[in-house]
């Protein structure tokens, strides 16, 4: 039997009460997150355009585009959604699959819950860690590097589980929408290497795309069965090579949303050791930026590949997320890198533009094609002084977490960031509410928090 009958009856056997309180409190630490990033997304680049878009694409109010107030049908809110959690690279990220795994998974699913109304925070917490199980088990199975973009490709089977398990799919019917989603599948990694919106718009496909396929599976389509590795599988298509059976034993057992990795700074993961490496030089060194004559990083070949790319004077600010040379340049002169760093005028910025042409990016095989440390950074100082830091994980990691109140700061600061900014106080009750979700009788009190009325 295909693998996906594990995943599948993981997703539809599993209650609530089968929930450890670290993965409940996992779940809501990084739900809240999400709605965080994605409330800043939606002042992100071309996030009201793609609204005003959808709205072309049929009419509809079952659910609301976040931080923006528009009412869309379900698969074209959970679009927006996810594409305004991921286009400013600040979104949560399972570090060893190299997947975006909340994503997909929460815009899914919390667009299907408005629609479906009566959903209580048990049942999101729950679906969104068997979401996350699924998306972060995929990338874990995978034995080689991306091949296609791995946050969209293995979201849409997060989505699928998590949407399924709100709408009571039994395991049959959940293959049945894990196969309609795999037909849906998309994700190219060419987005990422040209810096394109089409990067994040993949996540929105896929959150889309997932909705689709549990309202097809809902009506009784079906499709092929061994989609995982069947000749023409998701391990030998859009996975090169993967082993889904261990993760399948231990589904019930580890639970992948305690794994998650918070992200401190708006830029993709794979800057962020470099940049905490940096921090660490600057904040013990006292080092000034004029002072520095060359930095040089050693990274895995998955970082260089994803962040190793050169400053331009030009870059899109797709572009400028993925450059560790700019990121890095940034925490090196200001301590700090925020949504607000991302403008053609700070690239150019004559110190900003000088020091990134002085950084040095070397690649180092680390034996695993999905690594993203170990990290050592070297700077050379203008007298020829030397200084060093390497690390093994990254602030945010589990191993490393955010304190939460630097969590609730990065919430503020998101959610104060939307097109439609959340008021202090409705701040207050977006945190409250979800430090209570398990409590909570319906989201869609969260749902009014969330959009602004127009």
């Amino acid at each position: 039997m295909d693998a996906i009958a594990a995943f599948a009856d993981h997703v539809a056997r599993t209650r609530y009460e089968d929930l450890p309180e670290a993965a409940v409190a996992a779940a809501k630490t990084f739900i809240l997150d999400t709605f965080g990033v994605g409330l800043a997304g939606s002042n992100g680049p071309r996030s009201s355009e793609l609204a005003a878009a959808q709205d072309l694409s049929g009419k509809g109010t079952a659910a609301r585009v976040w931080g923006n107030g528009a009412r869309l049908p379900a698969p074209a809110a959970a679009l927006c959604n996810a594409y305004q959690a991921h286009c400013s690279e600040f979104d949560c990220v399972h570090e060893k699959a190299v997947v975006h795994a909340m994503t997909a998974v929460l815009a899914a699913a919390f667009s299907g819950a408005e629609r479906r109304g009566g959903v209580s925070g048990r049942d999101l917490i729950l679906a969104a860690t068997l979401g996350v199980d699924v998306a972060a088990g995929l990338g874990i199975a995978s034995e080689t590097g991306l091949r296609f973009f791995r946050p969209a490709t293995a979201g849409a089977f997060g989505a699928t589980a998590a949407l399924g398990k709100l709408m009571r799919f039994d395991t049959p019917r959940q293959i049945q929408a894990f196969s309609l989603a795999y037909g849906q599948v998309s994700g190219t990694m060419q987005a990422h290497t040209e810096g394109s919106p089409l990067l994040a718009l993949q996540l929105g496909f896929n959150a889309r795309n997932a909705v689709v396929a549990c309202d097809l599976a809902a009506a009784g389509f079906e499709g092929p069965v061994n989609i995982l590795e069947g000749p023409f599988g998701y391990f030998r298509l859009i996975e090169a090579k993967g082993d889904p059976g261990p993760v399948a034993e231990t589904l019930g057992k580890v639970w992948r949303v305690t794994e998650l990795a918070h992200k401190p700074w708006p830029s993709g993961r794979a800057t962020h050791g470099v940049m905490e490496a940096c921090l660490g030089i600057r904040d013990t060194s006292g080092l000034a930026a004029d002072e520095i004559a060359s930095v040089t990083a050693w990274v895995p070949p998955l970082v260089n590949h994803l962040v190793g790319r050169p400053w331009k004077p030009e870059m899109d600010i797709n572009y400028a997320r993925l450059c560790v040379r700019f990121t890095a340049a940034r925490i090196l002169l200001n301590g700090s890198l925020h949504l607000g760093d991302f403008t053609p005028a700070i690239y150019r910025e004559p110190a900003t533009a000088a020091l990134a042409q002085r950084i040095a990016v070397e690649v180092r095989d680390a034996g695993d094609p999905n690594a993203l440390t170990p990290v050592e950074v070297e700077i050379v100082t203008t007298s020829g002084r030397r200084h060093s830091a390497s690390l093994d994980t990254v602030l945010g990691n589990p191993a490393t977490p955010l304190s939460r109140e630097a969590h609730l700061a990065k919430f503020r600061s998101n959610a104060a960031a939307a097109y439609r900014p959340l008021t202090p106080s409705t701040i207050d009750r977006m945190i409250e509410t979800v430090d209570r979700l398990e409590r909570l009788p319906d989201v869609q009190d969260l749902a009014e928090l969330l959009a602004p009325a127009i």
